[in-house]
């Protein structure tokens, strides 16, 4: 499929603002609008690099990951361009060696706890590549995940832990297969190949926090 193909399928349908209706979940500004698959208050610039899920695959798995760019430095659009696929190969030595990556990410969590949303959760983000969880390959496929900008060996920050929190319970209460038990990092469905979110992420906070 062409790019135009896949960003037709990418965006929101009809316009690029969610209204949400009475029936969807309610979460005050973190509500999922179910039928656009948007979460209210993030920003939304829509991925090139989704596609289709599955016929009649449910959601069931939420994937926590870390990315910064360049590597543990922090800012700046380098993350979104990337999710876009506008990042420019000649601004930094680092943009060479992953020269035209097609990825992407439904929601990203800023330092400061911004949230910009790429791909809408009822189609499929290209995050976490060869993947399995409880014997099922393909991750992508039933999962949603959630990028944090950060790094393996450095402290996420209160901001983004809260906001974290938030999508969360949004995301559990709109997809009900998603469970506290069923979030996870990219390095467990992924192990050897990934580390994020790294040894910097406190699980148990946001555990107790979901609880």
């Amino acid at each position: 499929m062409g790019g135009a193909g896949i960003l037709r399928i990418c965006q929101n349908p009809g316009n690029m603002t969610a209204v949400n209706k009475p029936h969807d979940n309610i979460a005050g500004r973190h509500q999922v609008n179910a039928s656009a698959g948007l979460m209210a208050g993030a920003r939304f610039s829509p991925s090139p690099h989704c596609d289709a899920r599955p016929a009649g695959m449910a959601i069931d798995l939420l994937v926590i990951h870390g990315i910064s760019l360049p590597p543990g430095e922090f800012g700046g659009t380098w993350i979104e361009r990337l999710f876009l696929g506008t990042l420019p190969l000649d601004a930094h030595p680092y943009f060479r060696q992953i020269a035209n990556p097609r990825v992407s990410a439904h929601l990203l969590i800023r330092r400061n706890g911004e949230r910009l949303q790429f791909v809408p959760f009822t189609q499929r983000a290209w995050h976490a590549g060869a993947s399995s969880f409880e014997g099922r390959t393909a991750c992508n496929d039933f999962s949603i995940g959630v990028e944090l900008e950060g790094a393996d060996r450095v402290a996420y920050t209160d901001a983004q832990y809260a906001e974290l929190v938030q999508v969360s319970r949004a995301l559990m209460a709109a997809y009900p297969g998603i469970t506290a038990a069923r979030i996870v990092g990219h390095s467990d469905i992924a192990p050897g190949r990934k580390t994020d979110p790294g040894p910097a992420f406190d699980w148990p906070r946001l555990r107790a926090q979901l609880a």
